[in-house]
């Protein structure tokens, strides 16, 4: 079976609007809120064998925040394409995963993140569903399982949703 979990970056900051959008850092918020979620992450054993993350300083950002609190230390991959990629073309990094990793983080953007996991749930809770469809908010998480043995097999409708996880959820536990 394998495991990916999709993570919105951290809340960034809007301080400084002559910073080019690939170059914002995270705010004050994302900075408290991204230790968090990977605490929550290694809470739930989710510690990636490998990391997809967007080279957007944000995405970098949050990434640097999540791995002290994760039991493992993955393979890191920066990707150009996780930038505002399309959900084809997140896919298409997935079917290029090595058989031998069974579990991926991916870091990216908003909308492309949110419409990228809606694509491939197939099955799971409709509540967790219907909060995503909703809303994905910054440093959200999500959880997707796949029967498949192959990442070259994943497809569109194939996963099924685990966990939808926000900061506000971490917060009230």
């Amino acid at each position: 079976m394998l495991t990916l979990s999709l993570l919105r970056h951290a809340k960034s900051s809007w301080k400084d609007p002559t910073i080019p959008d690939h170059d914002r850092p995270l705010n004050t918020r994302g900075t408290t809120e991204a230790p968090v979620m990977g605490k929550a992450m290694a809470e739930h054993g989710l510690d990636p064998d490998l990391v997809l993350c967007s080279t957007a300083r944000r995405t970098r950002d949050t990434l640097a925040l999540v791995l002290p609190e994760l039991k493992i230390e993955p393979k890191i991959v920066y990707e150009d394409g996780l930038y505002h990629g399309t959900p084809q073309e997140m896919l298409d990094l997935l079917h290029e995963v090595a058989p031998s990793v069974n579990q991926v983080l991916l870091l990216g953007h908003n909308p492309e993140l949110q419409s990228f996991a809606l694509d491939l749930i197939g099955s799971g809770a409709k509540h967790l569903k219907d909060r995503l469809e909703a809303k994905y908010p910054t440093v959200g998480l999500v959880v997707l399982r796949f029967q498949s043995g192959s990442w070259k097999d994943i497809a569109v409708n194939s996963g099924k949703l685990e966990l939808f996880l926000t900061p506000s959820d971490v917060k009230k536990s």
